[in-house]
């Protein structure tokens, strides 16, 4: 007789309750309030995101989850706790580009293995790079400005919120299809280097959708691409960077991960719920003010985006000389 059969006879024959199959292999999460570890500082466009997304799925299942900012070198310490939380469907949080993709090429002794050491449960959303310049640069389209820069190599800069961000490896592959010079200027954070384009102390800057879209809408500043494959549906009328530089693709991503280990059962769970969650008309709209697209992949397919990605961006890294601080 099969071990599991004889055990289950065993408990009967004794009088004691049998768990079902569904929640000894966790297929009946959650069961008790849920901690989502958001890498990222409160207030910002990552905090409210994930803010929302955890708001619906305690709509949808009736247990709290609950956001707890771990903030510090460029993601680590909160991927850190995620990685070394006990695998028991309670601790959940963020995994995307940047402490998953990224930070193995930044951080040469990561406290956390990025392909043993998680759970990929989804994807949750994307978040293009956005090209923008002041207003008063004399470019108004993406081969205006490459025309610009051709003709005066050097003499236009470019600003991001930090080295080895996306935004900055967009800028350095931008400025290798284009084979233009802009030098690069770093700033702590998008907000004070946004604060210096507005003023011409810079003239052109990639950002994470988000941080500029106020700007734009209120029309302080120029949007000229994403950095996506597709049009945003944040800023429709503003083209890709595609469609003037084919192939180039270089977004934002942020999945859900928790600790390695959880059954197959639970994962699948966990990815179900959070699907309902992403399709909700409410978060779809909270995710599109913010610049983000609620990002739809099972754990399958979120874990082999990521194996993909880390080269890449690990490439990128390399032609961007990028260092971590």
């Amino acid at each position: 007789m099969p071990h599991a059969a004889m055990r289950r006879r065993l408990l009967l024959a004794a009088g004691l309750a049998v768990p079902s199959l569904a929640r000894a292999h966790g297929a009946d999460w959650p069961r008790q309030t849920v901690r989502f570890i958001n890498l990222y500082a409160p207030g910002g466009a990552n905090d409210i995101l994930s803010r929302t997304f955890c708001q619906a799925m305690t709509t949808i299942t009736g247990q709290q989850f609950v956001v707890e900012n771990r903030t510090g070198a460029g993601g680590t310490v909160g991927s850190d706790a995620i990685a070394k939380a006990r695998a028991d469907g309670t601790t959940i949080g963020l995994g995307g580009v940047a402490n998953l993709a990224i930070a193995p090429s930044l951080f040469p002794s990561l406290p956390y293995d990025p392909g043993r050491d998680y759970s990929h449960i989804t994807g949750l959303y994307l978040q293009p790079n956005l090209l923008f310049v002041n207003n008063d640069l004399p470019a108004r389209t993406v081969p205006e400005l490459i025309a610009l820069l051709q003709a005066n190599p050097g003499k236009y800069n470019y600003a991001t919120g930090g080295a080895g961000t996306t935004p900055h490896l967009c800028g350095e592959m931008f400025k290798m299809m284009t084979r233009t010079e802009m030098p690069f200027v770093q700033y702590r954070g998008g907000a004070p280097a946004l604060v210096d384009l507005l003023a011409g102390q810079v003239h052109v800057m990639f950002d994470n959708l988000a941080g500029p879209i106020g700007a734009v809408r209120d029309g302080k500043v120029r949007a000229l691409a994403v950095t996506s494959p597709e049009r945003s549906p944040s800023l429709p009328e503003v083209p890709t960077l595609a469609e003037y530089l084919p192939g180039f693709d270089l977004t934002s991503w942020n999945g859900m991960v928790a600790p390695a280990g959880l059954p197959p059962e639970q994962v699948m769970r966990m990815a179900e719920l959070s699907h309902q969650a992403l399709r909700r008309p409410e978060l779809v709209k909270t995710f599109t003010e913010n610049g983000a697209t609620p990002w739809l992949v099972g754990p399958e397919d979120f874990a082999a985006y990521v194996r993909r990605q880390e080269p890449i961006m690990r490439n990128l890294v390399k032609l961007s000389g990028a260092a971590a601080g």
